[in-house]
């Protein structure tokens, strides 16, 4: 089956109003070959198509539609991509997949190196898995932003890293894309003694030359999992390595800053908490362009509670309530229930939970695990409520990494539980226990809204 086959088409649409159906397939607009989504979404942009559809029956008809610029179509296809996700073929040396335990969910273990996921959804790609004409293809129709896995712009380096031996071809289709015009977000991640130092260094100045195309690189460091067993001996990033790589791209951000107005550099927040360093002052970032990968996160969750705890009404008291986050974040969270509590005068308790299912050196809330929720909670005083960064959840789903699911917590703790959205002023308003319209799950597992 034809993965542009219209599955659905929604109701009032200009592709409804056009006379569009459910079962025919989409095979051009305005002449163009629609293959997947980035055809689908850059050819449909005009105000005025002519899609050319073939009937269950296989005839071929041509519908005009007229729409506003930029409007949705309406047709809804078998998968988001219009076609097959496609898989990583790199070996990377600290590839966290590699690094997961046995018998979770095959989806999981599936690694994507997909230039649409890319453009559609910020996922990072190496630009190893793709043909010639993906390539030529993102350069013609200027697909912009992509997000792009450097780890080392030496060849013998990212070859290393990336575990094939045509790892280091990245610069040359860089240089392509900057000469279209599109705009590129990328990642380092830092292997201790192995891309830092003057690797690290000779990567920030080949991307540095490559602006304002690449318009900002994040750098974090390599997380690794106790699973690591016949993996490539790689070791993390201590508070002497960790001080060392923030004083390396801080000194270098700072000289881009005054030669481009733009640090175009950060060091993700992991960095500072174990160098013992303050995560700077909001400003410091910018955009946010690499908040995803955690570059910020913490001072922007703090900037916006202290925004939202400023125009909240004091309230007499609230229920009291508990929250558990990553051992990273827990000094930060703690200082915010502190403030929520003079203003709303209720009992916060905050939880660091220790990741014992992938390693005590994960340290981050979003990859914090239901057993480890429940094992470590159990017993303690969680108020009425247990609030949890929604981060720690599945995409649009209440399962954790584990597979135990938010109702699962609920039933075992006997608590009510709030996944919370990973800003300020949604923590703010989960604290303050303010009606928001999201779900939670009551201490009988049920899931309601409030």
């Amino acid at each position: 089956m034809s993965m542009t086959r219209i599955c659905s088409v929604d109701s009032h649409s200009p592709a409804r109003r056009a006379g569009v159906k459910a079962g025919e397939t989409l095979l051009r607009v305005n002449g163009h070959p629609i293959i997947d989504v980035l055809d689908y979404k850059y050819y449909t942009y005009e105000p005025r198509l002519t899609l050319l559809l073939r009937t269950p029956k296989g005839r071929e008809r041509q519908v005009k539609v007229r729409k506003q610029e930029g409007q949705e179509l309406g047709l809804n296809f078998e998968t988001y991509l219009m076609d097959k996700a496609r898989s990583c073929a790199n070996r990377c040396i600290f590839c966290f997949v590699d690094q997961l335990p046995k018998g979770l969910r095959p989806t999981l273990y599936f690694k994507d190196d997909d230039a649409r996921l890319s453009f559609l959804r910020g996922n990072y790609i190496t630009l190893t898995n793709l043909s010639q004409r993906e390539v030529d293809r993102i350069a013609a129709l200027r697909v912009s932003p992509i997000h792009i896995s450097v780890h080392a712009t030496d060849p013998t380096v990212r070859s290393l890293l990336l575990g094939r031996p045509d790892g280091g071809q990245l610069l040359e289709r860089m240089k392509l894309f900057a000469r279209a015009g599109v705009t590129m977000h990328c990642q380092v991640v830092a292997c201790p003694g192995i891309n830092d130092g003057p690797v690290l260094r000779q990567t920030m100045e080949e991307l540095e030359a490559l602006h304002p195309q690449v318009a900002s690189v994040s750098v974090v460091p390599v997380g690794l999992t106790c699973h690591r067993q016949g993996l490539y001996p790689l070791k993390p990033y201590d508070a002497t390595g960790a001080a060392a790589v923030l004083e390396q791209v801080e000194g270098y951000a700072q000289g881009c800053l005054e030669r481009r107005g733009t640090r175009i550099f950060w060091c993700s927040d992991e960095f500072y908490l174990r160098a013992g360093r303050p995560i700077p002052e909001d400003g410091y970032f910018e955009d946010y362009a690499q908040l995803e990968n955690g570059v910020g996160m913490l001072r922007l969750l703090r900037t916006e509670f202290d925004r939202g705890l400023e125009q909240a009404e004091p309230l007499a008291s609230v229920r009291p309530f508990s929250t558990a986050c990553g051992v990273d974040a827990g000094a930060w969270i703690q200082e915010i229930v502190g403030l929520a509590a003079q203003k709303c005068h209720t009992r916060g308790r905050v939880y660091p939970i220790v990741n014992h299912f992938l390693g005590e050196t994960i340290t981050v809330s979003g990859l914090i695990c239901g057993q480890d929720l429940i094992g470590q909670l159990k017993g303690r005083e969680l108020g009425e409520r247990l609030l949890l960064p929604i981060n720690m959840l599945r995409h649009g789903e209440d399962v954790f990494l584990d597979d135990v699911t938010v109702a699962d917590v609920a039933r075992t703790l006997n608590v009510e539980v709030v996944p919370v959205e990973q800003d300020g002023f949604a923590l703010c308003d989960a604290i303050f226990d303010l009606p928001t319209g999201k779900p939670f799950w009551g201490p009988d597992g049920l899931r309601r809204v409030r």
